[in-house]
């Protein structure tokens, strides 16, 4: 004789799975600090920072502006995948200052005492575009200089990737508000520049389940015309991003000061400029300031 199971058995089964999926997932989210605003940032050596931080740099930075350490940091005592008080070098060990770093000071000072701000940079020095694209990395690691390899080795060979799995890491404990980009000294002039762009872009919005117009992408503008800047041009191909990425803002460079080399930016244009990303940040996320960005 066989036995007929209750096909309320199943429904009931069925719906107790349905309310663990949904109690996980609310434990997950519940997990998250919404309060804590995180921004991820990459690009080449402008965003890693010119090695060399000055003393004034070093102090007076709120507890509120964390940094993840996507690499380890031996001599500030940093471990990969741990958050840290945002003092710079916050790349990688022997970075300098760079846009993040004022961008989150003026975020923190500007948002209320309840909001967190955190960064996570992956950046490498002289990089193309092409090296944070999935299909293009490492046939342009492979013919990468040995000092730019040893970078990108820092990173698992992989930035891309690197920075995904920072950026999730970070997701565990709070909530990615946007994404910064400066790069493209090594692009200059590069008119496919904006569409790879957005590729990297809408790749990191699919595989950290964000929405463009919740996650706006500030690019920052390249040493300016005004400063002699050796890839100035660079920065109309720039400004023309928001036709290719609605959800893109440019950042201008304009009186940023520059280094005798022409590509990369004093600590004091740092400082500027960095507190231009942050102003804008504030803007488009509807927080008013005093200041104009």
């Amino acid at each position: 004789m066989k036995t007929r199971l209750n096909p309320r058995i199943f429904r009931v089964l069925g719906l107790a799975l349905v309310l663990a999926g949904l109690l996980g997932s609310n434990a997950k989210l519940s997990a998250q600090d919404q309060n804590f605003w995180i921004f991820l940032c990459f690009g080449q050596s402008n965003m890693e920072g010119f090695p060399g931080v000055e003393e004034q740099d070093k102090t007076g930075v709120d507890e509120r502006f964390q940094v993840l350490a996507t690499v380890d940091f031996p001599k500030q005592n940093r471990t990969k995948g741990h958050w840290y008080p945002a003092v710079p070098p916050l790349c990688r060990p022997g970075t300098g200052l760079c846009p993040a770093d004022y961008f989150g000071r003026t975020m923190a000072s500007n948002l209320p005492p309840r909001i967190k701000v955190g960064v996570v940079n992956v950046s490498v020095a002289g990089c193309k575009i092409e090296l944070f694209e999935q299909a293009s990395y490492q046939s342009y690691a492979s013919n990468a200089a040995p000092w730019m390899k040893n970078i990108i080795d820092a990173y698992a060979g992989n930035p891309y990737q690197h920075l995904v799995e920072a950026a999730k890491l970070a997701q565990k404990e709070g909530v990615i508000k946007g994404i910064l980009l400066h790069q493209g000294e090594s692009n200059t002039n590069g008119k496919e520049w904006p569409k790879k762009v957005k590729a990297i872009y809408d790749h990191l919005l699919q595989d950290l389940h964000l929405k463009a117009q919740e996650s706006p992408l500030l690019v920052g503008e390249l040493v300016g015309a005004d400063q002699k800047g050796a890839c100035a041009s660079m920065n109309k191909i720039i400004g023309d991003l928001p036709k290719t990425i609605p959800t893109a803002h440019v950042v201008s460079s304009e009186g940023c000061a520059g280094r005798p080399d022409h590509l990369h930016f004093t600590p004091e244009g740092y400082r500027q400029l960095g507190t231009r990303y942050g102003l804008k940040m504030l803007s488009i996320l509807g927080n008013k300031t005093e200041a104009t960005p």
